[in-house]
Parts: structure tokens; sequence; C-alpha cells
């Protein structure tokens, strides 16, 4: 009795994520292994507060593959009712190597906003470079972000 409740239990959890965990999920967001979107980080908070704020565990949201973290309620339900609006460009992958032509990771702390949109790089000496040409950037990246979604979705 006990496994078959656990079993509708686990199978409730599925339905209600939208998959069986990252696991299962492709690469194209920027995740950790345990599934949690750029590090944790509320995305909301970068266009809200203007600076980089850590979620919290119990305000979270699943999208695109990934958990997503939010310092409050209300930051959550911003994103799930406009998740393209606010998600970091590139999947959340460092925008200056996407450039580049390259997938890198990020540090959620090294940010821009362009054109009401979040650009995430690998780190503040990169967003330094970044923010010198940020158009000339983005349309690299703009080039090369399609090729490496379609390659991480299938990873």
């Amino acid at each position: 009795m006990l496994r078959s409740w656990f079993t509708v239990i686990v199978l409730a959890l599925i339905v209600a994520t939208g998959s069986a965990g990252p696991a299962l999920a492709d690469k194209s967001v920027n995740r950790s292994s345990a599934g949690v979107a750029i590090k944790g980080y509320d995305v909301v908070a970068y266009f809200a507060e203007s600076k980089p704020v850590r979620g919290e565990a119990r305000f979270t949201h699943a999208w695109n593959g990934a958990t997503w973290h939010f310092a409050s309620a209300a930051n959550r339900d911003l994103f799930a009712k406009e998740p393209e609006r606010y998600a970091p460009q590139y999947g959340g992958y460092c925008a200056f190597g996407m450039a580049k032509n390259s997938v890198i990771d990020v540090d959620p702390e090294a940010w821009a906003m362009s054109e009401g949109k979040l650009y995430l790089n690998v780190n503040k000496s990169v967003q330094q470079q970044f923010v010198k040409d940020v158009a000339g950037l983005i349309k690299a990246a703009d080039q090369n972000w399609p090729n490496h979604r379609t390659r991480l979705a299938k990873e």
C-alpha cells in the first residue's frame, strides 16, 4: 500500500513539473546538475531591482527544462506569465562567449541589459568587454545561438 501511494505521489510530481526531472531535460538552458537555472538567481530581479538577487528554493517555477528560483512569489508569478520576457538570452550562457561561437557558463553577477533583454557573462572582466560593443556582439551571438541551441537540445 505504501509503495502504491509513493508511486502516485511521484507521478503527480512529474505531471505537475512537466518532466521527470533535469536528467531528461535538454541543455539549452544553462542549469546545474540539479536542474536549477542560472545558479539560482532571480531573473526578474535584474529587471525590477536592476541588480542580481539570489532566489529562494521556496519560490520556484519549472520552465524550459529547468527550475527557476525567485526572491519572492511576486517575481515567480511575473516570470510564470511571461518567461521569454525575463529569461536571459542564449539560454543563460555567456553572451560574449556566444558571440565568439562558444558555449560558456556564467557568473550571474556579471550581467548587462540592452533593449529590455538580459545578457549574462562568464565574469566581470568579460562583462566590461561585452558592454564596449553590445550591438556588434549581440548581432554575432544571435547568429551563433540557433546552432548551439539545437545541439544543446539534443544533449
